[in-house]
């Protein structure tokens, strides 16, 4: 055995679940190593929008703590108890961890709700943290190999989550307008000290990677898992090609899920790669390596869902635009299924017919002018002219009536019409009969506050018409190797695979088929990855 190839940690995946286990397992007094396929480090945490769901942590304070009765109601009896409470017991300390041994900080998202802030245990003021901006001057060489975000900032601009929000509204908001005015002139100063900075989840991968840079831990990148090694009933290392490398405490995976894998998705979910917005590294090899050894699967027919549109460049995933008055949701038959500013896993869900009620699939977001004058759209500016390509590509409509857009996407022409008419006295009234939407504190984030007496809803008046196709997209998907409160993968029997542990989008969540807020997947992908390099170092220390 080589010893620059034996470490008493190996980790498999950069994202954020992976480099905080290497780095607590490093300030342990382990050595540690990060593996990493692609050529750039980051994973699907560079590509999001780097928030942390995580109740009781020292940013927001203990106002913000779940006494278990929230992430119960969100994640189901599925997920056992002695996860739930791992989580909520030890990701502040996580967070404290992260805080002090790389250059990240962290702020509160002013007013983003919980996801379902009216359930038992929520709050309409959330409990979702961000990075704030990171002065790349910190990353130094590693800022050259961060994996690109999933949606670059106009002009190179370091927007927040916050500045997002308000920037969706257009420019004609004044709060949007100040917003994108202020964004503006920190842009220019930085450009004139000779400064970039970092925001979301770019913040959080690279803040990580410093972090490790400090403590020494490798990062290898262009460097794939192709197998575990296990010795007297052990997992002792990893396989990279000819390379072996060893691990004397445990290996984690890390490697993020499945949802760029062809073969997995149709055999576990009926549905292609086409709409994912995951990074193209994630192909599941993580969780087929675990599984060869035994190891038990959950939930791999889900994913952390959104409404996406199919564009001719990629999928785009809908935040503010299924929120913003003006707007609604059919299915074929020309009828509304669904709250349109439901969080987006539900609204899937509803999607795909999960909720009993029967696929309503293709769907259509319909709008009209004065709704286009108003907002931006899959980052197109107010009034400005959507590109051609998509109407050739039939994922945008236009139409002078609304029985000729009918027409166009192949609905009931009279069907449309009753649910436009019936939509528009809703909108009037501020009081969604149907679907209670704009009833939630979550709803009105992404409205519009300027829209009376609902934020949420909006009449359709203004001809031209519009009509896009929506389609079940996601961020990646959230099933994978089942692990227990420490983070070590199990058998479908409750035993323990020695060695092995998993965390992140390559494990089964512990938020189970729910969705706990913003942040709801990197929080506990953290946090499950500190688990494991805890569990890690007291098993250094029992052998020892």
């Amino acid at each position: 055995m080589s010893e620059g190839d034996a470490f008493d940690v190996v980790v498999v995946g950069s994202g954020g679940a992976g480099m905080t286990a290497a780095l607590a397992a490093a300030h342990h007094g382990l050595s540690a190593v990060v593996v990493e396929k692609a050529p750039v480090y980051g994973g699907s945490t560079a590509r999001s929008g780097g928030a942390l769901w995580l109740p009781g942590n020292q940013v927001l304070g203990a106002g913000s703590a779940d006494d278990g009765t929230h992430l119960a109601y969100v994640a189901g009896p599925d997920v056992p108890l002695t996860r739930r409470r791992a989580f909520l017991e030890h990701g502040p300390a996580m967070l404290a961890f992260v805080r002090s041994h790389t250059p990240l900080d962290f702020a509160w998202v002013p007013g983003y709700p919980d996801y379902h802030p009216e359930a038992p245990g929520g709050l309409a003021r959330g409990r979702s943290i961000e990075p704030k901006p990171l002065d790349t001057r910190l990353i130094g060489p590693d800022l050259a190999t961060l994996a690109a975000p999933y949606r670059a900032a106009p002009n190179g601009m370091a927007v927040t989550a916050v500045d997002y929000r308000w920037l969706s509204l257009g420019v004609r908001h004044p709060r949007s307008a100040l917003t994108a005015a202020r964004l503006g002139v920190r842009s220019t100063a930085d450009r004139l000290r000779g400064r970039h900075r970092l925001t979301m989840g770019q913040a959080l991968a690279a803040g990580l990677r410093a972090g490790l840079r400090r403590a020494g831990v490798p990062v290898l990148l262009d460097t794939a898992l192709t197998g575990l090694v296990v010795e007297r009933d052990r997992v002792t290392g990893i396989r990279c090609g000819d390379r072996v490398l060893h691990a004397r405490s445990g290996v984690l995976l890390a490697s993020g899920g499945f949802e760029q894998n062809e073969r997995m998705r149709r055999h576990y979910q009926r549905i292609g790669t086409e709409w994912t917005v995951g990074a193209t590294g994630n192909t599941g090899e993580g969780i087929e390596a675990g599984q060869q050894l035994g190891a038990a699967l959950d939930l791999m027919d889900e994913a952390w869902w959104g409404p996406s549109l199919p564009l001719t460049g990629g999928a785009y995933f809908c935040l503010a635009e299924r929120n913003l008055p003006g707007s609604l949701i059919v299915d074929g038959t020309g009828r509304r299924f669904v709250n349109e500013a439901t969080p987006y896993l539900e609204a899937v869900h509803a999607m795909l017919g999960r909720d009993g009620s029967g696929p309503h699939l293709p769907a259509w977001l319909v709008t009209d002018q004065s709704y286009r004058d108003r907002y931006l759209f899959a980052g197109r500016a107010p009034r400005a002219p959507l590109p051609r390509r998509w109407f050739d590509a039939g994922v945008a409509h236009r139409a002078g009536t609304l029985d000729d857009l009918a027409a166009r996407i192949e609905v009931p022409a009279e069907a449309l019409r009753a649910t436009v008419e019936r939509f528009n006295g809703f909108a009037e009234r501020g009081t969604d009969d149907d679907f209670g939407r704009g009833e939630s504190a979550y709803d009105r984030y992404y409205g519009d506050p300027r829209q009376r007496p609902n934020p949420c809803l909006g009449p359709l008046r203004k001809p031209p018409f519009y009509a896009f196709s929506l389609v079940p997209g996601d961020l990646g998907t959230k099933g994978g190797l089942r692990t227990d409160e420490h983070a070590r993968v199990l058998r479908s029997d409750g035993s323990t695979i020695a060695g092995l542990y998993a965390a992140g989008n390559a494990s089964a969540t512990v938020m189970g088929r729910g969705y706990a807020g913003a942040g709801a997947t990197l929080g506990p992908a953290m946090t499950f990855g500190y688990l494991a390099a805890l569990d890690m170092a007291e098993v250094r220390a029992a052998r020892a």
